[in-house]
């Protein structure tokens, strides 16, 4: 955003955006058994936020967030879900520290009684990816957009750490009612590859004897004429998913119970 974008923003935004309604993206990230979520460190602070914004008059809920979502990853038709909506009276306050810092980096002062400074109701979205294919960009506010891992991620500004609590709670369940992996694995992977993305969604061991079996009496993956050489005497079969039946699954929903 330009100085005199900012400006029009600070001043005129009205005219382009919602007032007190925003949207909060938390972004999950799985590489090699780890889970990431995608983090703002604010411009000339030590403060963390998740990524967000506001909504633009002529925008749906869900253009809006996908358009949050690429900014952010440069990646556009991930899995997206809304999972809550977010509207203590006091979730948004902002300190008088906070109002100069925001001055300080727009370069003009914010009226006392702008809507920006006022409560904010925000509805919260989340979106899974493999983080590797991520390029993370912060915003004008921001000097860092990094990746930060499921269990050491810092006390974050407002009510962040809250949304993200209840982020990964919805993705948990979400994976027991829709198939959660399409956009975090390979085009082929093995059935240890898929146990360990959903082992370390879920945080918790899954039987491997069961758990492939499941998958495959669902018909959302296929077994492959094909082998993967992963050392001496190891050649797993490869899977894929099967796009249709997938896509199925995640419009009518399925049940996984693991």
């Amino acid at each position: 955003m330009r100085q005199n974008d900012t400006l029009d923003f600070v001043h005129h935004g009205d005219k382009y955006f919602l007032h007190h309604l925003s949207i909060d993206c938390v972004i999950f990230g799985y590489h090699e058994r780890q889970l990431k979520v995608l983090l703002l460190k604010w411009k000339n602070a030590e403060k963390w936020s998740l990524p967000g914004g506001f909504i633009k008059l002529e925008e749906t809920l869900e253009d809006a967030a996908s358009r949050i979502l690429t900014e952010r990853t440069g990646l556009s038709q991930l899995f997206l879900q809304q999972f809550h909506t977010f509207g203590e009276p006091k979730r948004s306050v902002r300190t008088a520290a906070d109002i100069a810092h925001l001055e300080s980096i727009w370069k003009t002062d914010v009226p006392k009684e702008h809507w920006l400074l006022k409560r904010t109701v925000s509805i919260g979205y989340y979106s899974v990816t493999e983080y590797s294919q991520v390029n993370p960009q912060p915003d004008y506010l921001s000097d860092e957009c990094t990746w930060h891992d499921i269990h050491s991620i810092p006390q974050l500004v407002f009510d962040h750490n809250l949304i993200v609590t209840e982020a990964l709670k919805a993705l948990r369940m979400q994976i027991n009612l829709q198939p959660i992996g399409y956009n975090l694995l390979p085009k082929k992977f093995t059935l240890p590859e898929i146990h360990d993305l959903y082992e370390t969604i879920l945080d918790k061991k899954l039987d491997r004897r069961n758990f492939p079996k499941k998958l495959l009496s669902l018909g959302i993956i296929k077994k492959l004429d094909e082998q993967k050489s992963i050392g001496a005497h190891r050649s797993p079969f490869l899977y894929k998913f099967d796009k249709r039946k997938y896509d199925k699954a995640l419009k009518e929903g399925i049940v996984l119970a693991f």
